[in-house]
C-alpha cells in the first residue's frame, strides 16, 4: 500500500534587506500597511498552510530590535542572522532548520510579498507530489527591449515569484556546491544550476513584491480594497458581592472605588470581557469562557486584560484590524462619567489603537430588573473591525 504523501513543510522568509530602492529609514518589510508590519502581513498568509511545521525568518542582526517587536506575539523559532547576499542568507536559514529531513519542503517565501494568494501555494505543494523544485510565476505580457537593442521576443518569458518549494536535500546541496558563487538571484536559479528541472506553476499578478516607493503605494491600495467589514456584539453580567471584602471594583481596566466589587471567577471586570466577546465574534471564535473556562483555576482573579490581549493577538495573526470599539455600561452605581476618559485610555492602550475609537458610555435602567436593584452590573460591547476577504 503506497504511504500517503504529507510532507512536512519548513518556510523561510529572507528579511534581511535594507531597502536601499526605497529610500526609507525603516526597512520596507517593516513598514505598516493598515496598522502591521508588511512582515506581519506576510506570516499571517504562510501560518496558514497545512502541515507547516516552522517558519524561520532571516534578519539583519542591526534588525533585531525592529524584528523582536514586530514578532513578539508570534510563537515559532528564533530568526536566522543574514549573509552578504541574499543567497548566503538562504543558506544560514537552511543551516537554522531544526529535525529537517532530505524529503521535506523548503518554501522561501520573499518577506515584502504580502499578497500571495492561498490556493496558489497549494498549486505549488501540489506540484511538489512529483518534483524536486517549483515555483510560483507569470506570463510577461509587456512589450519588452534591451536600453539601446532591439525588442525582446516576449514569447516564453515568465517573472518569477515566491514562493519557491525545494525539497530540502536538493536545496542545501546547490547552496554548498555554488556556496562562494553570488551571481545567483534566486533559489530557482541556483538548483537549475545543479541539475534540476524547477517546474513552473502560474501565479496571480496581485502577487507583487514591494521593492520601490510605488510599490508601496499600490500596496495600501490593494490592501483596502481587499477587505471586509464586521461588527459584533459582546454582553456580560456580573453581580455585586453582598458584603465588602478586599477585592477591588475593576471595569474597563481600571479600579473604580465603590463599597462593593463584582463577583466572578476571575476579577469580574464586566466591560473588558463585553468587550472581548465582541471582538471574539468578529472572527467567530467563541467566547470568553471557551477560551478561558471559569473552571480553570489558573484564572482565579486574573487581570481580564490577559484576555483582552488574547484576544488582540488572535485578531493581529488573523490581520483584523479593530475600527472602533463601542461600550455601554448599565447600572445604578457607580458614576462611570468620572472614570470615562481613564477607562478608554486604558482599552485603547490594550488594544494598541488611538483612544478616540474607544467609546464608553453609562445609562441606567429606571430602577427597573437587578440592575435598578443594585444587584450588579451589566454592560454591552460593540465591535466594528475590517480583515481580509477570504479566498
Amino acid at each position: 500500500m503506497t504511504a500517503l504523501y504529507n510532507p512536512r513543510i519548513f518556510v523561510l522568509i529572507p528579511a534581511a534587506g535594507n531597502s536601499h530602492r526605497m529610500s526609507v529609514e525603516t526597512p520596507k518589510q517593516y513598514l505598516k500597511i493598515n496598522g502591521k508590519e508588511i512582515l506581519i502581513h506576510t506570516i499571517n498568509k504562510l501560518l496558514k498552510i497545512n502541515n507547516l511545521k516552522d517558519i524561520v525568518t532571516v534578519i539583519n542582526e542591526r534588525h533585531r530590535n525592529l524584528y523582536q517587536n514586530t514578532t513578539k506575539h508570534l510563537n515559532f523559532s528564533p530568526p536566522a542572522i543574514g549573509g552578504k547576499s541574499r543567497k548566503s542568507s538562504i543558506y544560514n536559514g537552511l543551516k537554522s532548520l531544526v529535525n529537517v529531513k532530505n524529503d521535506d519542503i523548503i518554501l522561501i517565501h520573499d518577506a515584502a510579498r504580502p499578497f500571495v494568494k492561498q490556493n496558489d501555494i497549494e498549486k505549488l505543494l501540489q506540484i511538489m507530489k512529483t518534483s524536486k523544485a517549483a515555483t510560483l510565476a507569470t506570463r510577461v505580457t509587456d512589450t519588452l527591449y534591451r536600453e539601446n537593442d532591439d525588442i525582446i521576443d516576449r514569447n516564453g518569458l515568465w517573472a518569477i515569484q515566491t514562493p519557491q518549494a525545494f525539497r530540502y536535500d536538493v536545496l542545501i546541496k546547490a547552496h554548498e556546491k555554488f556556496k562562494d558563487d553570488d551571481n545567483f538571484t534566486d533559489d530557482a536559479g541556483l538548483v537549475r544550476a545543479l541539475g534540476h528541472e524547477v517546474e513552473i506553476v502560474e501565479g496571480s499578478r496581485n502577487n507583487i513584491k514591494i521593492t520601490i516607493q510605488d510599490d508601496y503605494e499600490l500596496a495600501k491600495i490593494m490592501m483596502n480594497n481587499d477587505k471586509e467589514t464586521r461588527i459584533a456584539m459582546g454582553f456580560d453580567v456580573h453581580a455585586f458581592e453582598t458584603t465588602s471584602s478586599d477585592r477591588k471594583l475593576m471595569l474597563g481596566g481600571i479600579h473604580v472605588p465603590h463599597d462593593v466589587a463584582l463577583t466572578g471567577h476571575s476579577d469580574a471586570d464586566v466591560v473588558l470581557h463585553a468587550i472581548t466577546d465582541a471582538l471574539l465574534g468578529t472572527i467567530n471564535q467563541g467566547d470568553i469562557g471557551t477560551h478561558f473556562p471559569p473552571s480553570d483555576p489558573q484564572w482565579k482573579d486574573v487581570d481580564s486584560a490577559v484576555f483582552l490581549k488574547h484576544t488582540k493577538n488572535l485578531l493581529d495573526d488573523n490581520s483584523v484590524d479593530i475600527k472602533f470599539i463601542d461600550v455601554t455600561i448599565l447600572a445604578e452605581a457607580p458614576k462611570i462619567g468620572p472614570h470615562r476618559d481613564a477607562m478608554q485610555r486604558r482599552i485603547a492602550d490594550i488594544l494598541e489603537m488611538p483612544q478616540n475609537r474607544v467609546s464608553i458610555k453609562a445609562t441606567t435602567t429606571e430602577k427597573l430588573g437587578f440592575t435598578g436593584r443594585g444587584e450588579g452590573m451589566a454592560c454591552q460591547a460593540i465591535a466594528t473591525v475590517t480583515l481580509p476577504v477570504t479566498e
